[in-house]
């Protein structure tokens, strides 16, 4: 466009230089005075700098002229160049000498090839120009040049420009950065690189995290639990309990794969590596359509980095295991990502590893009620744990995107223990193998600037098996709990403008339990396998206004068990409005559903470590389980304070009774009830230069109702009335240190009514207890230190050092207690189990 407008004046130069010479014969004027003239008759406007015009005087041009002749004419006498930009604008300098090659090209969108108009072309000097419809430019060769093209919507791209290039236009094609809406997010929530998004949701990116008390990694089990909300009563990963829910009613995703397992050593470390994941969300509430089987919050793990830019490779040890990182650049758009993570307490049986063994093995010692005396086990084990991840991400032309994510993980414990009682002596051997892995293959699609689709295939394996050989009798007992989970999920984004989204899904699942319990002598064998399969069609709409200060999301999952011949409609809704700058206000709701739940047949089950095993609903003795949920949360944020206060109520039906963990005279009973919580969370931050401070109170009532019991509603197992946890932190290039405590009320137990055994029945004697949950246990506080630092050599090579301490005061907290009948000795005894004592971790990393 611009070439030919310029011809065009050299043609009216050339053909008209003559006659309009002629025909300027009047008085000389400055030619300043004369563009002037010619702007208000013409209506047009003359662009030029004062030193190009400047002492300048000619003649006038004959008025009968034309503009493009007056234009000659003033070219041939001032020996100036006249380029004509549109209608309206003319530019005016000095003449180029020599002329220099022309370059040219044209700007496509590399999704469906249609031509960009207005893309913005820059280069050296600070020039720059811009496409016209048909995504054409041009510009004057300058040597060698960086030009920069960019659109709003696309990734910008840098290209470079040679002198004597090829004159032929060249084709640039951008590719679009189509994302989801962006959301407005509350940034150093408790910690740097903890967010709160609009929707209510808590992202975690670890590359960018801070440091929270207790933890030099960020361990994504670990960090959720400073979460206002979220806890966990014994002091576990593998119980966790949001709002008031059993850990199995919460959804852990990596990568779109199921996790059933998600603890190493029995729940004190989480199995997914915390130098791996690059973003983490975390919904208590309000939780999207496009996530189902799940009653509780939604834990989303995702590694899927979008760079390959560069190779990387890192290793780190800890008191309790070490790990490997590698990343590597396979293709120009193609990268393999290894990381595995394995425990070292085979050859090194640090502090760290003594504490949690003393943890997660003590009620090997018991106190009997009667005489205070403590039965005394000696123990010999091995136990080890690794978990290994591989991604291949590979990205295919301009549209397509293939993702291939594998997972394994494993623990393994090995115990022989031996006993002394009344002069007899008793030993037995525990073998016990727990396992998860998995895939997830995923293709992503871009249609065009508006549409893109997801397709999702996966699998889920999960094992739980333990054998226990009793020496003195040669009793063998073997237990089984297996999961298989496999499914596609399809998802399309329809990006409808700005501020809309429309999406549209489907999902298809199978899942299959299976449990099987041996014993040699007396003879028993049981084994039971159930399968589900359920179909889920998913409609989700989201709305964000920023000027309006207005997020909105609602969506509809409908879910169809094929078995059962059952549909469960469940809505979902997000809302959040900025009243002002700096307050605003939310209001989030969900119906959800879950057919896969935990339960507990015998405390014994698995010698007694972990005892859960995972079944499916049968629609009758074990229901669905169904939640619904509502809260309403308002925010202050301003001048680096923020203040959160939020109030939910929460109702989950259709729980089971083996579910709960009763160690009381329900422990055997088979009833299906429901729970309902009523809570208040409070936040207040503030943040200072390099220093955060915070401090969080959570507020709930937590009952159960067993309809057929007497009395039917009382306090849930898990309910933990007060919480108040208080932490700060600070960070300064490469030093960080937080110091913090948590304190909550004790949760509830069943005491005996007496300490004299119930014998009525001779054959099953049985204890008395009071009335289920009558008392709580004590109050537990613990304070924790952590610090890390990190330098860089002069060879790049980067170092990472930490410390932690938890439980820095050493306190003794109780966190379950439970009553049986010793037939030994003919009594009861009060079992108690406690947190960790002072325990300290030490890490060590190397990146490159």
């Amino acid at each position: 466009m611009f070439f030919t407008k310029r011809v065009a004046v050299v043609f009216f130069c050339f053909f008209f230089a003559l006659h309009a010479y002629a025909q300027g014969n009047g008085k000389a004027i400055a030619l300043k005075q004369l563009l002037f003239s010619i702007e208000k008759q013409y209506q047009v406007s003359f662009n030029y700098t004062e030193n190009t015009i400047a002492n300048l005087k000619i003649s006038p041009p004959a008025t009968s002229l034309s503009l493009l002749e007056k234009i000659a004419y003033l070219s041939q006498k001032t020996g100036l160049s006249f380029e004509i930009i549109n209608t309206k604008f003319i530019s005016i300098h000095t003449k180029m000498k020599p002329e220099l090659p022309l370059i040219c090209g044209y700007i496509f969108s590399s999704i469906d090839g249609t031509p960009l108009e207005n893309a913005n072309i820059e280069w050296e000097n600070n020039q720059a120009t811009t496409s016209d419809k048909n995504g054409y430019f041009e510009f004057k060769n300058q040597k060698k040049t960086n030009v920069t093209i960019s659109y709003i919507g696309f990734i910008p791209q840098k290209i470079e420009i040679v002198e004597n290039q090829n004159t032929a236009c060249q084709k640039i094609y951008l590719t679009p950065n189509i994302t989801q809406l962006e959301e407005i997010k509350t940034t150093s929530f408790l910690a740097t690189g903890i967010s709160k998004n609009k929707d209510g949701s808590f992202e975690i990116k670890p590359k960018k995290f801070g440091i929270l008390p207790g933890l030099i990694e960020p361990d994504v089990l670990q960090t959720m639990q400073q979460i206002p909300g979220i806890n966990s009563a014994d002091e576990s990963v593998a119980s966790i309990n949001v709002r008031g829910g059993t850990h199995d009613q919460n959804l852990f995703l990596w990568n779109g794969i199921k996790m059933y397992q998600t603890g190493h050593f029995f729940g004190l470390i989480s199995v997914f590596n915390p130098n791996l994941a690059h973003t983490i969300a975390i919904t208590k509430n309000g939780t999207s359509a496009f996530f189902g089987e799940s009653v509780s919050s939604v834990v989303d793990i995702s590694s899927n980095s979008n760079t390959s830019d560069k190779n990387s490779f890192s290793a780190g040890i800890n008191m309790i295991n070490a790990d490997i990182y590698a990343k590597f650049k396979v293709t120009q758009k193609g990268f393999l990502e290894l990381a595995g993570r394995r425990s070292i307490t085979d050859f090194l049986q640090s502090p760290t590893y003594e504490e949690y063994y003393k943890k997660a093995f003590q009620n090997t010692s018991v106190t009997n009620s009667s005489t205070n005396q403590t039965a005394d086990y000696d123990d010999s084990q091995k136990f080890n744990f690794h978990d290994i991840t591989a991604k291949y991400s590979q990205k295919i032309g301009q549209k397509d995107h293939v993702i291939l994510d594998l997972i394994t993980i494993s623990d393994q414990l090995k115990v022989f223990q031996s006993n002394t009682l009344n002069s007899e002596t008793q030993s037995e051997s525990n073998v016990l193998y727990q396992k998860n892995y998995g895939g997830n293959l995923y293709w992503k699609h871009h249609w065009n600037t508006k549409n893109k689709t997801q397709i999702n295939v996966y699998s889920s394996h999960y094992e739980l098996d333990a054998e226990t050989r009793k020496n003195e009798n040669n009793q063998f007992l073997k237990q089984e709990n297996s999961m298989i989970d496999n499914g596609i999920k399809l998802e399309n984004n329809h990006f409808q403008s700005s501020k809309l989204t429309l999406n549209t899904g489907y999902q298809f699942n199978e899942i299959g339990a299976t449990n099987l319990d041996k014993i040699n002598s007396p003879a028993f064998y049981r084994k039971i396998k159930t399968v589900l399969r359920t179909h889920a069609a998913i409609l989700e709409g989201k709305y964000n206004d920023t000027l309006a200060r207005v997020y909105a999301a609602a969506g509809v999952r409908i879910n169809y068990i094929e078995q059962f011949q059952k549909a469960i409609i469940e809505p979902r809704l997000q809302l959040n409005y900025g009243i002002s700058k700096y307050f605003s206000t939310a209001f989030l709701g969900e119906f959800k559903s879950q057919n896969c739940h935990q339960i507990i047949d015998l405390q014994t089950d698995y010698f007694g470590v972990e005892k859960r095993r995972w079944i499916l609903s049968n629609n009758s003795t074990i229901p669905i389980q169904k939640s619904q949920q509502a809260s309403i949360s308002f925010a202050y944020a301003k001048k680096d304070w923020l203040l959160s206060v939020e109030h939910f109520y929460k109702k989950v039906s259709g729980i089971t009774s083996a579910s709960q963990g009763f160690q009381n005279q329900l422990e055997f009973v088979k009833i299906n009830g429901s729970y309902a919580v009523l809570g208040s969370e409070v936040l207040v931050q503030k943040k200072t230069n390099h220093f955060i401070t915070w401090l969080s109170y959570t507020y709930n009532t937590n009952n159960y109702n067993f309809g057929s019991l007497k009395p039917p509603t009382f306090a849930n197992n898990f309910e933990i009335n007060h919480v108040v946890s208080w932490s700060g932190s600070y960070e300064k290039n490469n030093f960080k240190i937080a110091l913090g405590s948590k304190w909550y009320s004790g949760k509830p137990e069943t005491t005996p009514s007496t300490i004299v055994i119930n014998t009525t029945d001779v054959v099953n004697p049985k204890i008395d207890f009071n009335s289920p949950n009558n008392q709580r246990l004590n109050s537990f506080f613990q304070v924790n230190f952590s610090t890390t630092y990190k330098w860089e050599s002069q060879n790049k090579i980067r170092y990472n050092v930490g410390l932690s301490v938890v439980n820095i005061l050493n306190k003794k907290n109780e966190i379950n207690e439970y009553y049986r009948i010793n037939t030994a000795t003919n009594t009861i005894e009060d079992v108690k189990t406690y947190a960790l004592k002072r325990t300290p971790n030490i890490s060590f990393r190397v990146s490159l």
